[in-house]
This record gives C-alpha cells, structure tokens and sequence, in this order.
C-alpha cells in the first residue's frame, strides 16, 4: 500500500504549522503509512518551534515537539502530499502558487473541518468499497469528498473564520486564541478521517 502525506503549512513554520503537525500526528498514529510535515511560506529554516507555541501546544497534549526544525515550503513537499492543511487562506495561495495542481487537495484547516462535519457517511460510499486495510486510498477518497464540496457547504458570512490566528510575538491571549480556533478543527478533521477508516 502507498503512503498517505500530509502537509501542514504556516509562515514561519515555528508556531501553527507543527503544532497542527504534532497533533495530526499523535491522533492518526494508529494508522500504518500516514506521515505527517510540516513547513512555512517563509520558513525561519532551522529554528526551533516558538517557546510560548511549545508551551501552547504541550498545554493541548503535545509532548514530542522540542526536536521540531523549521524548513521553507517547497514545490516538491507540496507535489508529494496527498493532502495540505494551510494555517490561513494566505498561505493557500501561496501554495497554489507554488504548485497549481494542488488547488483541488489544499485547504485551510479549518476549513477542512467545517466542509468534513457536513459530510455524511453516504459521502464516503468511495472509501468504504476499498479494503479496510487501503488507509491511503480511503483518506484520499475522503479528501476528494471534501474537495467536491468545497463551495456547496454552507459558507462562511466572515471569510476570516477559515484562518487561524498569527500568534508570533504577539501577546499570550492571542496565543491562546490561536489554539483555540486550531485544535477543534484538527479534532473535526481526526473524527473525519476516522469515518473514512471505518466507513463500511
């Protein structure tokens, strides 16, 4: 079976990106050829996830995050991935940019999650006919029902609703916002995942 990538996209790719990273990953582990990255639009290449991130994301359950290196985005990391979860609609566009093929599996975060939680099982007729086993095509057929969606859901009156907050030196309540817009909807994407695992 082929593997199953996922690419979570930020700035700098020390704040939201590998927190998202962390957390897709620590809640998808069960699942056998699921990878999980990360990287930034403008990348501080080298540097280590931010200390009041690390602690924002450690406060969520994250506990393997302090050997995280930020690296820059790349055409080839976004070729490579079977989906791509930016931080905000900005980063979307740059992604697209980089690589225009990537418009159908490239979505905000939380944008995935709203479009995932309108989703109903009878919508992942595709993923239930393959092998139990077939985890990679069964996300990717989840990820193609969210793509032939987007639009259609119900949408959103405040487009910003679909970013999450830039926290980088900024003060601690925005820190905790930032968290708080990112972690319901990599749960919301997590269950969404799960459905496609089980879907029968």
């Amino acid at each position: 079976m082929t593997d199953f990538n996922i690419l979570t996209v930020c700035s700098g790719n020390i704040c939201r990106s590998p927190m998202a990273e962390q957390l897709l990953r620590a809640g998808l582990n069960a699942y056998p050829g699921v990878t999980v990255t990360s990287a930034g639009t403008v990348g501080l290449v080298g540097e280590p996830m931010d200390a009041r991130a690390l602690s924002l994301a450690a406060s969520y359950g994250v506990t393997d995050a302090t050997n995280h290196v930020a690296r820059e985005l790349s055409e080839q990391q976004i070729r490579e991935s079977n989906v791509v979860f930016a931080m905000s609609r900005e980063h979307r566009r740059a992604i697209v940019q980089l690589h225009p093929r990537a418009s159908r599996y490239t979505f905000t975060i939380r944008e995935f999650a709203r479009i995932a939680a309108e989703i109903e099982d009878a919508d992942l007729t595709d993923a239930a006919l393959l092998p139990r086993d077939d985890i990679s095509g069964r996300f990717a057929a989840a990820v193609e029902a969210a793509a032939s969606l987007r639009g259609i859901v119900t949408p959103l009156q405040n487009a910003d609703d679909d970013d999450v907050v830039d926290p980088y030196r900024r003060s601690d309540e925005v820190y905790t916002l930032s968290g708080q817009q990112l972690v319901p909807a990599v749960e919301r994407t997590l269950a969404f995942f799960e459905r496609a695992a089980s879907a029968e």
